[in-house]
């Protein structure tokens, strides 16, 4: 009996071990930009990323930025989430797409992940300052800069819910949700360069 004991709480111990290692995210290589020009003169040797992965991540981020970035019934509201004038209209954000009465905020640079670990390749995510000064992504993950390079968990590259179509939030929704990205933000701290 108690050699079966043995064997039981040994085979339980390295099951939770197995299934601990199993819960750690995978982290990818990443740099943020504040625009495409600045990933452009980036590029080189020693840079994690070609012209064309700098032209590519950044269409992705635009892309994402009209699909799934925050959407508020006034600049108000955006702004009180934001920062004055890190906001703009529906149109201006999307380039031209949208409803006049319908405010986002404002692309404040991207980050581009080196996938390739994972066999997806390129990730890239929009990013938008934050009342408090620091970079956000529409998914709430947060940095405390929009430049510098480290290691990110890979789901810093998840995209967010699409806010197309949905009604925009008000001043009573946004309160509700607790300001940005409360209940979704991921603190990157463990990036030195790019979160702290």
């Amino acid at each position: 009996m108690s050699k079966r004991s043995t064997s039981v709480a040994l085979f339980l111990v390295g099951a939770t071990a197995f299934a601990l290692a199993g819960c750690r995210e995978e982290t990818v290589d990443a740099q943020a930009f504040p625009d495409l020009q600045s990933c452009l003169d980036a590029t080189g040797s020693g840079s994690l990323f070609s012209a064309d992965d700098c032209r590519q991540g950044f269409e992705e981020a635009q892309a994402l930025n009209a699909e799934t970035a925050p959407r508020y019934d006034s600049l108000e509201v955006c702004e009180a989430q934001y920062g004055e004038g890190n906001c703009g209209s529906e149109q201006q954000v999307t380039g031209g797409s949208g409803m006049g009465s319908i405010f986002m905020p404002l692309l404040a640079g991207y980050l581009m992940g080196n996938m390739l670990g994972g066999g997806r390749g390129l990730g890239a995510q929009p990013l938008h300052r934050t009342a408090d000064g620091r970079f956000a992504t529409p998914a709430g993950t947060t940095y405390a800069n929009n430049t510098g390079k480290g290691k990110v968990g890979a789901g810093a590259f998840t995209k967010a819910p699409t806010t197309v179509g949905k009604p925009p939030l008000t001043k009573a929704t946004a309160a509700q949700r607790g300001g940005f990205g409360s209940s979704a933000t991921r603190s990157t701290s463990g990036v030195r360069s790019m979160g702290g």
